[in-house]
């Protein structure tokens, strides 16, 4: 009889709570130290020689209240971005831990799902801290703002950890993960809105920007820290997350069907 999902899932807790205590030391430093001292850099130090112009900054009243949202959400990427790259192909290529989970009732589906829940871990543990850390720099306009905020960031790590895990089962080298970094998620840390308005980049830039995920990720993120809320903008930015989401679950369960299947 096949398992659930869920039941499938639940099966690796053990497996997946190991991994979280052999690593958590190291995920400290990158998930947590580097981003807080970065904010610091840019947005307390760097930010005191910006004008805190709402009308040029998106409502924000300081560079600070401005960059601190949307670095969180692009935070949230990079662990998703960074948790189902070499670890995917780690799994599948050098220990091959995939393998010896569907020599059992798992399916691909189970260990995707598992996988990806682990994922959600992660971000929510480096971004609920982040933000708890942020409350004291005045960033956050609202006390209900940040909770809404975290919800966001969420969704954005979880549209990026589909897409690249789906990504990751499909390649045969890790070399084909320089691309992904130097074409994917860098340009996109740097053009999708964190560090400085879209509207800076020109009108056909501009909604380049507005079609990547991650831009919608930083407005939502930013709309609920700033409490400039537009609710159809709001409606528009979740949307395009969660079709993202399911998109990318699709892509990620068809893709370690097949390699499984090699």
């Amino acid at each position: 009889m096949s398992l659930t999902l869920a039941a499938g899932a639940l099966r690796q807790t053990d497996y997946w709570w190991t991994v979280f205590k052999r690593t958590w030391k190291g995920g400290v430093i990158t998930s947590f130290v580097s981003p807080l001292f970065y904010v610091v850099a840019m947005g307390v130090l760097l930010g005191g020689f910006i004008d805190g112009d709402p009308t040029k900054l998106e409502g924000a009243t300081s560079y600070l209240a401005f960059i601190v949202p949307g670095l969180v959400a692009t935070h949230a990427m990079t662990i998703a971005v960074g948790e189902t790259t070499y670890p995917v192909m780690g799994s599948i290529k050098w220990h091959r831990t995939y393998y010896s989970m569907i020599a059992t009732p798992l399916e691909p589906r189970h260990v995707v799902a598992a996988n990806l829940m682990f994922v959600l871990f992660r971000l929510a543990t480096a971004c609920g801290l982040f933000m708890l850390v942020l409350a004291p720099f005045g960033v956050f306009e609202s006390w209900w703002g940040p909770f809404v905020a975290f919800g966001a960031q969420l969704l954005v790590g979880m549209a990026f950890a589909g897409i690249v895990f789906g990504y990751s089962t499909r390649i045969k080298s890790e070399a084909a993960f320089g691309v992904l970094f130097r074409l994917g998620v860098l340009p996109l840390t740097l053009f999708s809105g964190a560090f400085f308005p879209i509207s800076n980049l020109g009108p056909w830039l501009e909604w380049v920007a507005r079609l990547t995920p991650l831009w919608h990720g930083v407005n939502l993120s930013r709309m609920f820290c700033l409490d400039t809320v537009d609710s159809t903008m709001a409606v528009l930015n979740a949307s395009v997350l969660l079709v993202t989401i399911a998109v990318g679950w699709f892509w990620s369960v068809s893709g370690l069907q097949r390699r499984l299947a090699d």
